[in-house]
Parts: C-alpha cells; sequence; structure tokens
C-alpha cells in the first residue's frame, strides 16, 4: 500500500460506500479496500482491539499522515503482538514515532530489528557537519488548509496543485477535493498572491499536480489521474499518467499522454534537466526497486523519448522516490522515506559527476522534519526556493532562503561486500594519518557509511576490518579546491570469496580446507607431511593478520574416552605450537582436543581402517 496525503491523494482512487449503520468488521474492511481511510479509521476505533483491527487502523492514520493516532494504533499493535507482526508494520511505525520526534523509541526499536545499532541524534549531528547550506524557511500562506504542494516556476510566476476548488467532487480517501492547477505570484515577502485557477484545457474533473515548464513557457509536463481504472490485486485502481502540453496562441493546446505512461501504473512527478534534453520523473512500473523509483527519459530532437531508465539502488531503494528537480549544475534533488532521514520523506541531494549520480544527502534538519518534507525546486543564482511539507497536519507551501554551511573537511564513504555489492553494517573503519596515527574509528551503522574529520592537503590511510572478511586499505589524499566531501568506497571481500581453500559449510562454520595431518599411533609430534601442510595455514595467517583461528583435534573411537580426549589436546596444541614457532601470534589461536565425540562418520565400533582414517583429523575454523 501507499501512503498518500495530499501530493499522492491521486495515486489510487475507488468507489466510497457510506455506511451510517452500526460498526461491524466486515464494513470497515469494505471502507478500508475502498481506501475510504476517514470512514475505517472511525468504524475500527468502535471495534474489539485485536492484530487485524489495529493494523488497519493504524495503516488509516498512516497513509492520511495523521502520525499521532498511528503511533498510539501501531504502539497497541506493538505491545500485544510483537512476535508477529509483518515487517513492513516495523518501518511505519518507526515513521510515525519520529514524526511525534519520539526518536529514541523509534530507534531503539529499527536497531532490534534491523540488527545494528541506528543513532539518529547522531546522524543530525553527522548531517549539520556536511550538508552543504543551510535553510531558512517559512510557509507562503495564512492559511493551513488549502492543501497547497508541487510548486514549479512559470516565468515570474510560480504553478502549484491545490484542493482550493471546491467545486470539485470529494475523493474518499481523505474527505478532500480532488486537486487541481493554480498560479499565481509570490511577494519579495515571500507571500504567495494573486492566485487563480490554471487553465481549464488542463485542470479537469480529476486531480492535476506536478507541473514543469520549458524555459520559454511553450511546453508544460504535468501529472493527471487517469479516468481509466484497472484490477490491481483485487481492487480497481486508476493509475496517474504524465502529459505534454503546448502553449498555442495565448491557450494551452495539444495535450497529450506521454508513451512511456500506462493504465497499468503510476506515471509522475516530472522535472526538467536545465537542457531540457531529458525529463525525468517518478513511477511504479514494472522493474522498480520499490514503491516508487526516479526514472530518466531522453527528448530526441524530433519530440519523441527513449525508453525510460531507473537512476538504479544509488538513488532508488525499496521504498519512495518522488519529485526529482534537477538544478542548473545538474545536481538532483528529490524526496524519499527509504534512505535513513528524520522521519516521512525528507528532501535529498545527489550531485551528478560524469552523469553519474553519487550517493545522495539528507538536506538535514534545518529543511527536514519528522513530516513528509518534498516538491523542492530552487533558484540557484540568488538561494531561493520553495518545498511542500505537511509539518503542520496539512500539505503546505514553504518558501527558504539558504545560506552556505561552514563545512568540514571529510572523508566519507561506505563499505560494501567486493562481490555481492551488499552494504556491510558493523563494518570497523579506521582513519590514520601519515605518521600512520589513529586518527579516528568507527563501527557503521544502518547504511553502512561512515564520515571522520579531515584537513585539506594531506596524506590518510583508511582501512576496513570485519570478522571473515580480508581487511581492505585505501589510501587518499585530500584537497583545498572545495573538495570537503571526499568518497570513497571501500569494498571488502570475504576470506571464503578470496581464497578458494576457505569455505563455509552447511554448518554456518568458516573452515580452511586443508589435506589431513596424520599421527603416528599414540603420537602428537608434527611429521614432515603435516608440517608441509601447516606451512601452507601459516601462508594464509600472515597473508590475513586479524584472521583467528581453532585448531580443533579429532582422533577415532578406539581407547578410551578420556585417553582420546588427552591425545587430541596434546595434538592440537603440538599443531598450535608449530605455528607460533613460525612466526603466528598465539593470541591469535586457540587449540581444542574433541577427542572422539565430534566424528564425521558416527560408526562407532563398527567402523572400518578407512572410516577410521577420516575421523582423525585436526580441523582449523575461522574465528575472526
Amino acid at each position: 500500500m501507499k501512503k498518500c496525503n495530499v501530493y499522492s491523494v491521486f495515486i489510487l482512487l475507488t468507489s466510497c460506500f457510506v455506511f451510517g449503520q452500526k460498526p461491524s468488521l466486515k464494513k470497515a474492511d469494505e471502507l478500508f479496500a475502498q481506501k475510504s481511510y476517514v470512514e475505517a479509521a472511525a468504524m475500527y476505533e468502535d471495534l474489539k482491539q485485536d492484530k487485524h483491527t489495529l493494523q488497519n487502523l493504524g495503516d488509516c492514520y498512516f497513509f492520511n499522515s495523521e502520525m499521532a493516532s498511528a503511533a498510539k494504533a501501531y504502539g497497541n499493535l506493538f505491545f500485544s503482538h510483537k512476535d508477529s507482526i509483518p515487517s513492513e508494520y516495523y518501518f511505519r511505525y518507526m515513521h510515525a514515532l519520529k514524526a511525534t520526534e519520539d526518536y529514541d523509541k523509534a530507534d531503539a526499536l529499527m536497531s532490534k530489528h534491523m540488527k545494528y545499532t541506528i543513532d539518529t541524534k547522531k546522524f543530525k549531528e553527522h548531517l549539520n557537519n556536511i550538508v552543504p547550506y543551510n535553510y531558512e524557511i517559512k510557509p507562503v500562506t495564512r492559511s493551513t488548509s488549502t492543501g497547497d504542494f508541487g510548486l514549479s516556476f512559470y516565468g515570474e510566476k510560480v504553478v502549484f496543485a491545490s484542493l482550493r476548488n471546491q467545486k470539485n467532487p470529494t475523493y474518499a480517501w481523505n474527505q478532500k477535493p480532488y486537486l487541481d492547477l493554480f498560479e499565481g505570484t509570490v511577494s519579495k515577502e515571500g507571500v504567495l498572491e494573486n492566485v487563480v485557477p490554471f487553465s481549464d484545457k488542463i485542470n479537469t474533473k480529476t486531480h492535476e499536480s506536478s507541473a514543469v515548464f520549458t524555459y520559454d513557457g511553450l511546453v508544460m509536463y504535468f501529472s493527471r489521474t487517469n479516468e481509466k481504472r484497472v484490477e490491481v490485486n483485487g481492487e480497481m485502481v486508476a493509475h496517474v499518467k504524465l502529459y505534454r502540453a503546448d502553449f498555442i496562441e495565448n491557450e494551452w493546446t495539444n495535450v497529450t499522454e506521454l508513451p512511456f505512461s500506462s493504465d497499468s501504473f503510476s506515471t509522475m512527478h516530472p522535472a526538467l534537466s536545465a537542457d531540457e534534453t531529458k525529463l525525468y520523473f517518478s513511477s511504479d512500473r514494472p522493474g522498480s526497486l520499490g514503491s516508487f523509483d526516479i526514472y530518466e527519459v531522453t527528448i530526441n530532437e524530433d519530440g519523441t523519448y527513449t525508453e525510460p531508465v531507473n537512476l538504479g539502488n544509488t538513488i532508488n531503494t525499496i521504498h519512495r522516490e518522488q519529485f526529482p528537480f534537477v538544478g542548473q549544475d545538474g545536481t538532483l534533488y528529490f524526496a524519499s522515506d527509504g534512505h535513513q532521514g528524520l522521519g516521512g520523506l525528507d528532501i535529498f541531494m545527489s550531485k551528478s559527476y560524469n552523469e553519474v549520480f553519487a550517493k545522495p544527502i539528507n538536506l538535514g534538519e534545518t529543511i527536514n522534519s519528522g513530516m513528509d518534507d518534498f516538491s523542492f525546486v530552487v533558484k540557484e543564482d540568488v538561494n531561493i526556493g520553495y518545498l511542500a511539507s505537511n509539518r503542520k497536519g496539512t500539505d503546505n507551501l514553504y518558501a527558504f532562503v539558504r545560506t552556505e554551511n561552514e563545512r568540514k573537511f571529510t572523508v566519507e564513504g561506505e563499505v560494501r561486500d567486493k562481490n555481492s555489492k551488499a552494504l556491510l553494517p558493523g563494518t570497523i573503519v579506521s582513519l590514520y594519518d601519515e605518521n600512520d596515527q589513529l586518527i579516528g574509528q568507527l563501527v557503521v551503522g544502518e547504511n553502512a557509511d561512515y564520515t571522520f574529520n579531515s584537513e585539506p592537503n594531506k596524506r590518510y590511510r583508511i582501512e576496513a576490518e570485519r570478522d571473515f572478511y580480508a581487511s581492505k586499505t585505501d589510501y587518499i589524499e585530500t584537497l583545498d579546491d572545495g573538495r570537503v566531501r571526499f568518497t570513497i568506497e571501500l569494498e571488502i571481500e570475504s576470506y571464503d570469496d578470496a581464497e578458494e581453500i576457505i569455505i563455509t559449510k552447511d554448518d554456518g562454520l568458516v573452515y580452511i580446507q586443508l589435506e589431513n595431518i596424520y599421527f603416528d599411533l599414540n603420537k602428537w609430534d608434527i611429521k614432515t607431511q603435516a608440517a608441509s601442510t601447516l606451512d601452507v595455514l601459516v601462508d594464509i595467517m600472515k597473508k590475513y593478520p586479524r584472521m583467528e583461528v581453532e585448531l580443533g583435534a579429532h582422533t577415532d573411537s578406539r581407547a578410551s574416552d578420556a585417553y582420546n580426549l588427552r591425545l587430541s589436546q596434546n595434538r592440537a596444541t603440538a599443531t598450535l605450537e608449530y605455528l607460533v614457532a613460525n612466526g603466528i601470534s598465539r593470541s591469535r589461536m586457540r587449540s581444542k582436543g574433541y577427542g572422539e565425540r565430534v566424528p564425521l562418520i558416527p560408526c562407532g565400533d563398527n567402523c572400518n581402517e578407512e572410516q577410521h582414517a577420516i575421523n582423525r583429523r585436526v580441523e582449523f575454523i575461522i574465528l575472526k
């Protein structure tokens, strides 16, 4: 399901049935299925608060951005049914808690669920050091009920979506009018004035929003809800499409659906590149990573379009990425609730280097809140712009002035598995200066990213360490030309990927697979053949100086259990001493005799000679 405040109110459109009868679970569920969340919530409140009711009640409030009520319902759900709650409810409850500024509880919930530490307070402090700008924002209207959002520049005017047309039908999702486009001007004091409906050639009886215009004002792209409904997962849905229109002889005409829109999924929130050759948009089309992803198409000279290209998992997550805007320098701004943030949709920026977008940066707490913040636009030459937010309960437009943040020089990046490219939270990252002095160390958190303060014109060594992985080291030099963000992606490789003789077995343990070591009967001295095998282990442990190994010796089942334990411990100790004599630190090894208790072939007293030989062995298990 997709969360809805006014900006996405037109995403899913279904019929509404009004029940003035006694509350019942069947009727409440019907309203919920129709996305009549206001009526459904009122009915669920009067029903027995079991798991099903609490889940749907919380969702009714969550999808209408009534986060205090959502947090209460989800809180009751987790209190009563914490051992059987679907994963998505952790995500929703966390965002509801952040919206009410209960960051401690939100962090504790997600840290336990994700199994690594999440600390929003430290995240905010981190952002304060690295964001390029600080923002001073203020509302552009006195009213908090007009539901304005999605502002764009239109010459000396602005165009935005709004609920202001009270003649429009009421939408069952939130009991508000359908959206239309409006235009107006903004005074020097940042007040929205002279507001009138946009062209009736564009506004219809369904939703319109998110318009964007070419610099000459002759072409516009905008979002409109489809009149046709299609069945999706058993419900009738009206998706959103993108349209283009031309301004000819003082009126908008040639309103045309873009060819990559569809009845089967939503395509919305258009944005133009500075040279107007690329169109960016948000869509949940097949192939998306999650709820909504950001895509781009090239606008050809003949007016046709290339196939949509997903911007990939640097920008997109399994959750929502929406409302793109592209600055004059190619920087992409967008809203997301999938990247680490302060709650709800946050605004992010990603610079483009050689047409490749870098890892996004959250714009920080001077502009983002615990609620939804989105539809960011900026005039970079004067550092003024606008955004929408429902931080006061409903969607409203805000003007901002941004000033440069006095940032520190930093070294930052992320840690990934070399082969799978998966993020590796919990990795230890250390920074050393040119004299090999440790100047910073941390354990990376949820996003596996790290940041260290640095100085310009210095050489550093950065190292990533993780259990069962080969350490990775990089060398960097900082500059003083304004590149305060020096990002290095450390890719580290697991032992079993790096070495053929290291394998992870079905028991979950990581083994160094060497030839068996043979001892004379009732003896434990290291023979020539055994020494040759152990020399391979010496080389491996010298190659990976953080590796720690258990040396486990096993006997066959002949002789008594007590005798076999003593014999196996003597053999394990002899193996350890050989490694120590060849330069391996004693602290990196643990010797243990298992006797006959862990046979590879559990044949007991019926083993033949071959089976006895297999059970007599020394195993090398990597501990770290």
